[in-house]
């Protein structure tokens, strides 16, 4: 049975549209104009699948007047590779994304407070060195969930997924904001991945790029100063035409860049199911308003699951995520500028050590407004650091271990880059960087594996290390020694002592210790006693010991 298939496209101020498609022969059937800026036109159409585009009189100033151009259609949730034409599915008689059936949305997911996050490019987290098959899709992924789950992760944050041109980059040059990028797998393939990391109660946290797309997404052959700035507002910091949050149309009482951004967005949460949006270039976005808009449009069309919405605004700043500020969380990126150099013994400095281990000190408000990191995909690995250093092997993983124990007990959600956790030492490339699995039948590498394995769920067990308070309870420039305690209302309590040094400290005291008794070392797997509010101890060069209150 056919049925009338509709058409649409949202064009107001251009002077003619048509559709052309596999089922007119690519003739063009004339579309048209309503008083809402829309061309449309409904077509019967059987069950099946159809490849269509638009044909428009371009307002774009770098066509000529009323050009005549071929575009697809910006709401496309399908785009075949190599044609580009858009790909719709009817089925009885309705448009459709794909016949997914979701099977695990009734389990229970963490709230924003107990994430541990990872971030992952699909194309380059399996498959690797040695391995026969060139692996980089949502399948593969899949078939690591449950080494993520072994792990620790309950957050996954996919670098971009969506359509961009070519097979392989970040992901942060989309052309088509509804469709998912084909060298991945199919949308389907998509959301069995999200489903099944759902079924493990892990969430998905899809980045997601609102500053700027790439330079032949549809809108900018339509009419590109009605979506986009003109030009670049910062020439230095420019990936592509930028929305224009500012722009109003008048005459149908819109914004038209808030709009689309809208749909998408709405989209996503309910075709996809994800459970937070990572927002590329927010401090470019600059615009508040449009930010606050778009967290709420998230959190009414999420309902009741959680929602996480992270900025990354660099440098980073509390205003993006306080009382006035529209994000829940921000990439923190001063942790990362802090640490490193410190891990890396290229300075010692307390008080800038403090500011970044309690963002409080920074006038963030709370535990959920930083992502803490010790790097993500557009830093090198720590491992890199290390080396440029010609700090190698045990010394290496000595320091990454302690850098592991700074991301797990700071105030703030920790995340780790693929691989980060068994000391992956890839450059960064624009190129495709496959981590290396091989790396873990290395006894260094399967080691600290097992030690992020073990802080995650001392984290997991402790709640103190979800709260927001924090004391640096000892202090001594002179060795490099710093002591900071996390503790929360009902009891837990840990205490982190971290020497920044290269010497091994024998009969160390600490004095102004939280609590008198008996405390578990967990680095070491043993138990101590504090009197008189003092412990001593033995600590090692770049070592971190970690004690829980039993």
């Amino acid at each position: 049975m056919a049925a009338p298939i509709e058409f649409a496209l949202f064009a107001p101020y251009n002077e003619g549209a048509s559709l052309v498609s596999c089922f007119s022969n690519w003739e063009e059937i004339p579309m048209e104009k309503d008083k809402q800026g829309y061309f449309r036109t409904s077509v019967e159409l059987e069950d099946g699948i159809y490849k269509y585009k638009f044909r428009v009189q371009s307002k774009s100033w770098f066509f000529e007047a009323d050009q005549w151009v071929d575009v697809n259609d910006p709401y496309a949730t399908d785009i075949e590779d190599p044609t580009q034409n858009c790909v719709v599915r009817i089925k009885d008689g309705e448009r459709i994304v794909d016949t997914y059936v979701w099977m695990h949305d009734d389990k229970p997911l963490p709230p924003d407070h107990e994430l541990v996050i990872y971030e992952m490019h699909v194309g380059d987290f399996s498959g690797g060195e040695d391995d026969a098959y060139p692996r980089g899709n949502y399948q593969h992924v899949i078939e690591k969930l449950d080494y993520l789950v072994e792990l620790g992760i309950n957050a996954i944050e996919l670098m971009p997924i969506k359509e961009y041109p070519g097979d392989y980059s970040w992901g942060y040059n989309p052309r088509y904001f509804f469709a998912t990028e084909s060298s991945y797998g199919s949308t389907d393939e998509l959301k069995h991945l999200i489903d099944e990391c759902h079924a493990r109660g892990i969430r998905v946290i899809m980045d997601g790029i609102y500053n700027h797309s790439e330079a032949e997404n549809p809108l900018t052959q339509i009419d590109h100063d009605y979506w986009y700035h003109h030009a670049p507002r910062d020439p230095d910091n420019n990936w592509g035409p930028e929305f224009n949050y500012e722009h109003y149309d008048k005459n149908l009482e819109t914004y038209p860049a808030r709009k689309f951004i809208g749909d998408v967005v709405r989209f996503w949460i309910t075709e996809y199911h994800i459970d937070g949006i990572r927002y590329d270039a927010a401090r470019q976005i600059a615009n508040y308003e449009f930010m606050h808009w778009i967290v709420q449009e998230t959190k009414k069309t999420a309902e009741a699951k959680p929602f996480y919405n992270i900025a990354e605004y660099i440098p980073d700043n509390p205003s993006i995520t306080n009382v006035d500020g529209p994000m829940d969380g921000c990439w923190h990126d001063s942790f990362y500028h802090t640490v490193k150099p410190h891990i890396c013994g290229d300075r010692f400095d307390l008080e800038s050590l403090k500011d970044v281990i309690d963002c409080k000190r920074q006038g963030y408000l709370g535990a959920t407004n930083v992502v803490n990191y010790l790097t993500n995909h557009d830093h090198e690995r720590l491992m890199v650091e290390l080396a440029n250093r010609e700090i190698f092997d045990e010394e290496a993983f000595k320091r990454l271990k302690l850098g592991a124990v700074l991301l797990m007990t700071a105030v703030g959600i920790p995340l780790l880059w693929m691989g980060e956790e068994f000391g992956e030492y890839k450059p960064k490339s624009m190129e495709s960087r496959k981590i290396n699995w091989q790396l873990l039948s290395n006894d260094y590498n399967r080691g600290l594996c097992d030690y992020y394995k073990g802080l995650i769920g001392l984290r997991k067990n402790n709640q103190a290390l979800y709260a927001e308070n924090i004391n640096f309870f000892f202090e001594d420039a002179d060795t490099k020694v710093m002591a900071y305690v996390r503790w929360n209302g009902e009891g837990s309590r840990v205490a982190v002592v971290v020497n920044f040094s290269d010497n091994f400290l024998t009969g160390y005291t600490l004095s102004n210790f939280p609590e008198n008794g008996i405390w578990h070392e967990w680095t070491g797997n043993y138990e101590v006693e504090a009197s008189n509010n003092t412990l001593t101890l033995d600590l090692g060069g770049y070592e971190a010991k970690v004690f829980v209150w039993q």
